[in-house]
């Protein structure tokens, strides 16, 4: 692709017409890249190269701004995600008490690493700079739900907790 760095993907050949709702709805606001953005990827999972390209053609702006706004956000993701998501904090409190040591434990037992998506689609596990919740250092976010104060067996367990749901 010449004008961004947005990669092939062998899974972007989607339907893209359900999206005609999100341009109708923003089509007289010239500053909807953002919502735009924001209901696509809720419609099709993440934004996919084929989506950035229709954005930037039914807005009539350069791939790259809107590549551009897409890779900024951390909302934003352009691969597809795993049905339960594996945040693991990586702030300096969360690192203190022991974060390198739980993120091995849940990468170990899920078999995915930090910034990936299992093959079968259904964990992606991120690390992130800060969850916010300092005070329960360690802090792992699976889902909606939050674990504080977690070890490397307590990691352990949930990460296995996760893999028999998902064997069900």
């Amino acid at each position: 692709m010449a004008d961004c760095a947005c990669q092939g993907n062998a899974k972007d050949d989607l339907d893209l017409t359900m999206l005609s709702v999100v341009f109708e709805a923003h089509a007289n606001d010239p500053g909807a890249l953002i919502p735009i953005l924001q209901e696509t990827q809720a419609i099709l999972g993440y934004l996919p190269e084929s989506a950035l390209r229709e954005i930037a053609r039914q807005r009539d702006i350069p791939l790259s701004e809107v590549y551009g706004v897409a890779s900024f956000y951390t909302q934003f993701h352009q691969e597809p995600r795993g049905e339960t998501i594996v945040k693991i904090c990586h702030g300096t409190a969360c690192h203190v008490a022991g974060a390198p040591e739980i993120t091995r434990a849940i990468t170990e037992e899920l078999g995915v690493g930090v910034g990936e998506t299992s093959e079968d689609m259904r964990f992606t596990v991120e690390g992130v700079a800060c969850i916010g919740c300092c005070g329960l250092a360690p802090v792992v976010v699976i889902g909606d739900q939050t674990h504080g104060a977690v070890d490397g067996a307590s990691a352990r367990k949930l990460a296995k907790q996760l893999t028999r749901k998902a064997t069900r």
